[in-house]
């Protein structure tokens, strides 16, 4: 049982088998490691993870009806965000990931536009491939961060 995988985890040989494995039939496979079974008992829709310009993030927040149907989550700690933050987006503290981590899926609704922010980029890619691994389909990094949104995008905001 591997449980979901994506295209580029496994070997080559494999993964042709498995993502061309009619359901529920088992299928030989050799690889360099040896002979496998493999048997795919169910598909899903891939997710995808992108990352985002900042002007693109300022232009779909123009949009009123945007904050209603995305969701906004910022993973910087709470001193940062009193520093500067973007109108719409919450709090998820990445220090804090033991408190909400296990509840994130009944928080937020894993089938709706996610697109997570963090000061340059780096924590909000981690959590936002975190997310991905908890069923989470439509990820979009803020590439860079608040920091290039406040350079490129929105200069109101403070930079630290």
């Amino acid at each position: 049982m591997l449980g979901w995988i994506r295209k580029g985890q496994l070997v080559p040989e494999f993964e042709e088998a498995a993502f061309s494995a009619p359901l529920n039939k088992v299928v030989r496979v050799k690889t360099k490691f040896g002979w496998h079974l493999l048997q795919a008992l169910s598909e899903r829709d891939a997710a995808f993870l992108h990352d985002m310009r900042p002007e693109e993030l300022q232009r779909l927040l123009q949009d009123p009806n945007f904050c209603e149907v995305a969701q906004l989550i910022d993973v910087r700690e709470l001193d940062e965000i009193e520093i500067a933050s973007i109108k719409g987006f919450k709090a998820y503290p990445l220090s804090q990931f033991g408190l909400w981590g296990p509840q994130i899926s009944s928080d937020l609704d894993p089938s709706k536009d996610t697109y997570v922010l963090c000061h340059h980029g780096v924590r909000s890619l981690q959590a936002a491939q975190w997310l991905q691994t908890q069923g989470f389909r439509k990820l979009y990094n803020i590439a860079g961060g608040i920091h290039q949104y406040s350079l490129r995008a929105d200069n109101s905001i403070r930079t630290y």
